[in-house]
């Protein structure tokens, strides 16, 4: 074996010193201006991509408590982001006032009729959201304060949890011992025992088996007494079959009496028309009478004329001759 040992080998042995660094007071003086500087960009940059040199305008959601609300919060439209909670205050009457920032960019999205809502679920974060319903409303204004209308569902539960209660209340008092419910159904077993019994339906309309079997044995009286009238009405009604349609029924007579009118009321035609010949030449002879009245008219006119004045001359000579005072005139 050898005795030589190397400086690994041997920790006593010391190590050699390094060179000394140029410059170090500088270089690391650099590297903490380079890391500062470094800082402050994201800082800055952080600032920028939160909107700190942004110009925006102030809204005012004022509501009962702000419960699931905290700085930093956006408020959004349609899904997206146009405001961010800045401050949460509390009013002189005791209620929250949220104060939002709302890039000037965005603010057209808000008008002056916009509605804004606090949603609390079960599952999740609160969350504040703006509605506009008529776009072409004004624009909302810088500084503008309005009530944020809050829905809780987590309030719905201790409403919901009484209602339960009263229904298994209810459901208990219906499925008791005594109940109505079971007062029920024990009258209906009591009626299917009873149907299916013996005496079926009749002993339930009875109410006593003796009675149902004194009620069928009725009933079995009456069906045969309605079998015997059914026979009957059966042979009265072939009977009445074969007088009515038979070889010498009604009917046959009924037919040949029908034929014997259908000859009577041929001849009663052909004497109707006989009578309209006879009215038609009755027509004519009054239309020749009717003519002939109109001529002595016309005649009897001519005869009063001449009379006329015949009587005039008459009166004409007897002015004229004065021996002659006798003024009647004879007609032939």
């Amino acid at each position: 074996m050898s005795d030589q040992t190397t400086p690994a080998d041997d920790p006593l042995l010391e190590a050699p010193e390094a060179p000394p660094v140029r410059n170090a007071e500088f270089k690391a003086a650099l590297l903490l201006a380079l890391m500062v500087a470094l800082v402050a960009g994201a800082v800055l940059y952080l600032m920028y991509a939160r909107g700190a040199f942004e110009s925006t305008q102030t809204l005012l959601l004022q509501a009962e408590d702000s419960d699931g609300v905290a700085v930093g919060m956006d408020v959004t439209f349609a899904g997206f982001p146009v405001g961010r909670v800045r401050r949460i205050e509390l009013t002189p009457d005791g209620k929250a006032r949220i104060v939002v920032d709302v890039p000037r960019k965005d603010a057209h999205w808000l008008r002056s009729s916009s509605i804004f809502t606090l949603e609390r679920g079960l599952v999740g974060g609160a969350k504040l959201r703006a509605f506009s319903g008529i776009p072409t409303d004004p624009a909302l204004e810088d500084g503008a304060a309005r009530q944020l209308l809050v829905g809780d569902a987590g309030a719905e539960i201790p409403r919901l949890l009484s209602t339960a209660r009263d229904l298994l209340q209810n459901l208990n008092s219906l499925t008791a011992q005594d109940s109505a419910l079971d007062t029920s159904l024990r009258n209906v077993q009591g009626l299917t025992g009873k149907l299916n019994g013996p005496g079926g339906a009749m002993s339930l309309i009875a109410g006593d088996d003796k009675e149902a079997q004194q009620l069928l044995a009725r009933a079995n009286k009456l069906l045969v007494t309605v079998d015997k009238l059914a026979l009957k009405a059966d042979s009265l009604i072939g009977n009445a079959d074969q007088r009515v349609f038979g070889k010498d029924g009604v009917m046959t007579d009924a037919q040949a009496t029908v034929v014997q009118m259908n000859g009577l009321l041929a001849d009663a035609r052909g004497s109707l028309k006989k009578l309209d010949a006879v009215l038609a030449e009755a027509q004519a002879v009054g239309a020749n009478a009717r003519v002939a009245t109109a001529d002595l008219g016309t005649l009897r006119a001519e005869v009063e004329s001449s009379l006329r004045r015949v009587e005039q001359l008459v009166n004409e000579i007897n002015r004229k001759w004065p021996f002659k005072r006798d003024t009647e005139i004879k007609l032939p």
